[in-house]
């Protein structure tokens, strides 16, 4: 009786951040378009930023209440679970076409961040103020250096309309973007903000809890219940995505939040309060890199996941969940 009342708050915890985090995208990718920002600029930006929201208040919480071994465990957590899991059932449910561009720039770009995390985490077996601020400097560049590669290929589009096709991202964004009225759009801004709060409140005290009750490590819980419930946004549209075929939107989108966990979720948590490490911590973040450099094995040869690799990758994460599980 006594796990019972944790797992209700740790449930609504989630629902909140979800929820919270879709309230959020929704109004402020309208008032965006209503001021004509461009599609691509809201898809870079709040829509990616939105869907690692959840890790975001999750991480920043426990950094500001001390679960410190929380806070990095869910986001090196979340992005074990976005790659293997959440590619690797999209592979499953239609082999996963990648870009050159991703697998040459942003998939690379995501093992340098994981390899920073590991290299600045060992040192000290601390992440300061001053490793936040790196992080938070390091993500405003690559926004920016998104941003300019999504107006340079929109550019060569419009010069060469018969490649309309590779930029199918923006489109798909531009046409599920609704213009809500002004005062609605500020309501799901603000409502999502509180939900997010208050969500990440609940999952981290719900989540300590549980730690406490079952005798378990808050790295543990970190990076299985709480990394798999802040990952679902990129589950759900990754899922939605691979489903209407737009499969490199599919592994886009997780190689984007992964990138974003560490340089803008960490970077915020450590700017605000220091992070301890824990040699836990190191060894998640080696087998990060050894299943992103397996990942991107897989994808380079024919620049796909296919189904037989997508369901390797899932049996994979089956055995680490069992590893931390015993260890």
């Amino acid at each position: 009786m006594t796990l019972l009342k944790p797992a209700i708050i740790l449930i609504i915890g989630f629902i909140l951040l979800i929820k919270g985090a879709d309230f959020f995208v929704e109004g402020s990718s309208s008032v965006a378009k209503r001021f004509h920002v461009p599609a691509m600029i809201i898809g870079m930006t709040i829509v990616a930023m939105g869907t690692s929201l959840p890790e975001c208040a999750v991480s920043v919480t426990a950094s500001l209440t001390n679960n410190n071994s929380l806070a990095v465990s869910n986001v090196v957590g979340s992005n074990i679970f976005n790659l293997m899991v959440v590619c690797g059932a999209c592979a499953v449910l239609t082999p996963l076409t990648i870009s050159q561009d991703t697998l040459k720039k942003e998939f690379p770009l995501s093992i340098i961040c994981a390899g920073l995390l590991l290299v600045l985490g060992y040192i000290g077996m601390t992440l300061g103020h001053i490793d936040g601020v790196f992080f938070l400097i390091l993500f405003i560049g690559y926004l920016l250096w998104m941003i300019n590669s999504a107006k340079k290929a929109r550019a060569e589009i419009l010069a060469n309309p018969e490649h309309a096709d590779n930029f199918a991202q923006a489109e798909y964004v531009e046409g599920n973007i609704a213009v809500l009225p002004l005062w609605k759009s500020l309501l799901f801004i603000v409502g999502g903000m509180i939900a997010i709060k208050f969500g990440g409140d609940f999952v981290v005290d719900g989540a300590s809890s549980i730690a406490g009750i079952l005798g378990l490590s808050q790295t543990l819980i970190g990076l299985t219940i709480v990394a798999m419930g802040t990952s679902l946004p990129e589950l759900v549209t990754s899922l939605i995505a691979a489903k209407k075929g737009e499969v490199d939107m599919a592994l886009g989108n997780v190689i984007g939040s992964d990138i974003f966990n560490i340089l803008f979720v960490l970077g915020i948590a450590t700017a605000i309060s220091p992070i301890e490490f824990l040699m836990e911590n190191v060894f998640d973040i080696i087998i990060l890199i050894v299943m992103s450099l397996l990942v991107l094995g897989f994808s380079w040869s024919k620049q796909e996941i296919n189904r037989k690799e997508g369901l390797s990758m899932l049996l994979i994460y089956a055995a680490y969940m069992v590893y931390i599980c015993i260890r």
